[in-house]
């Protein structure tokens, strides 16, 4: 056998394991997702009710005394509970999940690589379930009184209610006895009512929760960046500008053509853009203290960022151009 018929034996084994092992912490992680799926479904509907809260809400503060939504298909209630079990299930499973995940890569890190990695990894979840909370009590009731504040949401039962008592007397409650329930008749027009289905009010609040969630995870993404030096404090500050264009779009697209909400939405976003630029300054601060203290840091090895604004005023005032030689006036 050749030599380098040894090395490929010798370089397989270790990738047979690695293999084994990502098997390994798949299966225990889909186990875990379907045992979350199966509790998340034992409370599905509470858990609808609760995130239909603020059409609910909107509804009866619009005047309809008795909020109803319908599904159009047999199966599309239970698809809807279905649905809702595997995003909560996910949730309910991820810290097992996130468990195998950082199993699988801790053998393969330095011990200060893994300080860096776990708390982010803890944090992640964190700020996500933040993002969630507010999109789903500030931002979902502000959307929602936005879309049905255009229309007449009183409903014909409603109406049906408002009619029959009107009309109590001796037979069933609010109805003549012998007389069938009407729909009152209306002198002009057509009445444009609210009948919302599940599957889609459900739609609009999971993707508001998605949205808000992804976007409060910022500060994990671009501290993490700067961890491994991907990004710096002076360069995020310097597309600032970029970045405030990019937040408008971003809140232009999630959110209802409303300004109060685009306007929050900015607000928060462009509000963890700065607390990212802050926390990645202070990793940039801790790893050259500590690269100070070993010895390792030299001034002349790189020149030092510089804020643009500050580079201009410096060019202004007789800096060295590129030449070295200093423009003198």
């Amino acid at each position: 056998m050749s030599v380098g018929q040894d090395d490929i034996e010798d370089s397989s084994a270790p990738l047979i394991e690695h293999l084994a092992e990502l098997r390994t912490r798949l299966i225990r992680s889909v186990i875990a997702f379907i045992i979350g799926i199966c509790l998340a479904f034992t409370v599905a509907e509470p858990i609808l009710q609760f995130l239909l809260g603020p059409i609910e809400e909107t509804l009866r503060s619009l005047g309809d005394p008795s909020p109803t939504m319908q599904y159009t298909s047999p199966q599309e209630y239970l698809f809807t509970l279905f649905r809702i079990s595997m995003v909560f299930g996910f949730a309910l499973a991820f810290p097992v999940i996130g468990y195998q995940m950082w199993r699988f890569v801790a053998p393969g890190l330095y011990k200060n690589e893994k300080g860096a990695f776990l708390p982010f990894l803890v944090a992640s979840p964190v700020m996500f379930l933040l993002g969630a909370s507010f999109a789903h009590f500030v931002v979902t009731p502000l959307a929602m009184a936005f879309f049905l504040g255009f229309a007449d949401v009183s409903s014909i039962f409603a109406n049906l209610l408002s009619t029959a008592a009107d009309r109590v007397s001796d037979g069933v409650a609010g109805i003549p006895a012998g007389e069938p329930a009407v729909v009152p008749e209306t002198a002009s027009g057509i009445r444009i009512t609210f009948f919302g289905k599940v599957n889609e009010s459900l739609d609009i609040t999971l993707k508001f929760i998605l949205a808000f969630g992804l976007c409060f995870q910022l500060p994990v993404l671009l501290t993490l960046m700067g961890k491994a030096g991907l990004v710096s404090a002076v360069g995020l500050g310097s597309v600032r500008k970029y970045a405030v264009v990019a937040i408008l779009v971003l809140a232009a697209l999630v959110t209802p053509p409303d300004v109060t909400t685009q306007g929050i939405l900015f607000v928060v976003v462009y509000g963890l853009y700065e607390v990212s630029i802050l926390l990645v300054r202070m990793v940039e601060r801790k790893r050259e203290k500590e690269l100070r203290a070993q010895g390792l840091w030299f001034e002349d090895d790189e020149e030092p960022e510089v804020d643009p604004m500050m580079k201009e005023f410096d060019e202004d005032d007789g800096a060295p151009d590129d030449s070295g030689n200093k423009d003198k006036t």
